[in-house]
């Protein structure tokens, strides 16, 4: 039993493991947290494209030799900006504009990074590199983190009327652009904040798993909130541990786990409707 206990607790144990569980701790909060506003807007496609967008960015403050959180930062704000943009002056549905902008970006990125002769290696880019992290990433993250967490705690409330119905938000006097474009800039941050942990890529599953999986769960935002917080960290901490044991990629198993859970959710949400819905036939 021992020699069990000290194989479980081996990787709280090792120095690059522990960074591992810090910074992607760290950022699953606020990810947690946007994940269920962007569900209950209906903008799960919003962070798969800002995730996508940062890529030329990231490529560009490397030819600039500038801070590549910058470049990714800029990027992703753009894109969400460009979104909205096209949004209220055409008649193409978000969705469809979502979809033409990320994916535009991000064939932008991959040709600047094919051109570019760099020593970032893509891989950690777009899956991020969650076991070499350096202690001025946790530095980083962890300041994103606190500014992402303060902003969705503080005004939880205006962004969740924001989010269910802007034109009444609008009427009793929010600052409905404020915060909309307050939303995207945080989101934008949390992408970048997540860039050196889940890359690109995985973070997408971040952004939509735990307010999904939650949204199955409870019936109210603050319980959906501490639920998809509690998912997301769960998740975190276990896929690391998972992916130690079995030699995998961390950050997959991650999010291998989290679609494993919102399954597990969805057959007892269906379960749980079935049941009620056989009782108020047999009444």
């Amino acid at each position: 039993m021992s020699d069990l206990l000290a194989m479980a607790l081996l990787p709280f144990q090792l120095p690059f493991m522990q960074n591992a569980f810090l910074v992607t701790l760290m950022i699953a909060v606020p990810m947690a947290m946007l994940s269920c506003l962007l569900v209950l807007k209906g903008w799960s496609l919003m962070g798969d494209a800002v995730s996508h967008a940062v890529l030329p960015g990231v490529v560009l403050a490397y030819m600039l030799s500038l801070p590549l959180s910058l470049g990714a930062f800029v990027a992703g704000l753009a894109c969400a900006l460009a979104t909205g943009y096209l949004k209220e002056n055409s008649r193409i549905k978000e969705d469809t504009v979502l979809g033409i902008v990320f994916s535009g970006m991000f064939g932008l990125g991959l040709v600047m990074f094919v051109a570019v002769q760099s020593d970032v290696h893509l891989d950690h880019i777009l899956f991020g590199d969650m076991l070499g992290i350096a202690p001025q990433d946790l530095i980083e993250t962890g300041l994103i983190a606190l500014a992402s967490t303060l902003f969705l705690g503080i005004l939880r409330k205006d962004l969740l009327l924001h989010a269910f119905d802007a034109q009444h938000a609008r009427a009793i006097g929010l600052p409905v652009r404020l915060l909309h474009y307050g939303l995207l800039a945080v989101l934008s941050l949390t992408v970048v904040g997540a860039l050196s942990a889940i890359g690109i890529i995985l973070s997408v599953a971040f952004l939509v798993a735990p307010g999904a999986i939650a949204f199955l769960l409870t019936r109210r935002f603050a319980a959906m909130l501490m639920a998809a917080i509690a998912i997301a960290t769960g998740c975190t901490i276990f896929g690391i541990l998972f992916a130690f044991f079995i030699d995998s990629a961390p950050a997959p198993t991650i999010v291998l786990l989290m679609t494993g859970v919102f399954l597990v959710a969805f057959v007892r949400q269906t379960w749980l409707s079935s049941l009620q819905s056989r009782d108020e036939t047999s009444g």
